[in-house]
């Protein structure tokens, strides 16, 4: 273990804290958590070849499966461009294994009027939810969104439900109570700063330094995450993503 990595407990070493349990100077209930960098990425790079789909980095995307094959995401200025093609069949998905529990993912976004951002969480194992779908910050002009996918819609047998058109009274209403809507303006096609931090069952969503909003629900707790999706309906640009896991050492 890296004895440099600091316990956010109580701000020592986490070597250092795990030596004081196992000596008897803290208790053997208390518990050490370290931040570790899973993934930074300033995009300060181009292509192989022009025109041809090729983040690097452990970057992948939908666009061979969704979009034909043709490129979706361009490295443009040290910032990645991400645009759904207009023969893609679903929106575009650029991904990054990354496995946590509990983490801050922090980026820098820009938006057109009519755009949107998804920071989807997901694990590919579990087959309670369609295509691992656990939560979700979706970010517009006009709002936060907070979900909870597990437990809601993307649950197999909600959306099963969903798609059948059988949805219960009761379905749609816990449908419903798994996410939450934040009304906040942003400025179009200018950067701003967005944090997510998933802690436990809460997910809270800051812009430009500020909280928008935090939502509690069942589905955020999963204990092992292990992708992150960029969602994007439409066009967005992304830049200085920052992947940070707060786990038990």
């Amino acid at each position: 273990m890296n004895d440099s990595v600091l316990c956010r407990v109580c701000s020592v070493p986490v070597l250092t804290c795990l030596i004081a349990i196992a000596v008897g100077f803290r208790s053997p209930d208390a518990t050490c958590f370290a931040d570790q960098v899973l993934l930074k990425d300033a995009f300060e790079r181009d292509e192989p070849t022009a025109g041809e789909e090729a983040i690097g980095n452990g970057w992948a995307t939908n666009s061979k499966a969704r979009a034909k094959g043709n490129q979706q995401v361009d490295l443009v200025d040290g910032a990645m461009q991400i645009t759904r093609h207009p023969v893609a069949d679903h929106g575009v998905s650029v991904t990054h294994e990354v496995s946590f529990r509990d983490a801050t993912i922090e980026l820098r976004f820009q938006l057109g009027p009519e755009d949107d951002l998804g920071i989807n969480i997901a694990d590919m194992k579990e087959k309670s939810v369609h295509a691992g779908h656990l939560c979700m910050a979706r970010i517009t002009t006009k709002s936060v969104e907070i979900h909870d996918l597990k437990t809601g819609r993307m649950n197999q047998t909600l959306r099963t439900a969903a798609k059948a058109k059988t949805l219960s009274d009761d379905q749609k209403k816990l449908i419903a109570s798994k996410k939450k809507r934040f009304p906040h303006k942003l400025t179009a096609n200018q950067w701003h700063s967005l944090k997510v931090e998933i802690h436990g069952e809460t997910m809270a969503v800051s812009i430009d330094g500020k909280e928008v909003g935090r939502f509690a629900s069942a589905g955020m707790g999963h204990a092992t995450k292990s992708r992150l999706r960029l969602a994007v309906n439409h066009s967005a640009k992304v830049d200085d993503v920052l992947v940070t896991a707060h786990d038990p050492a």
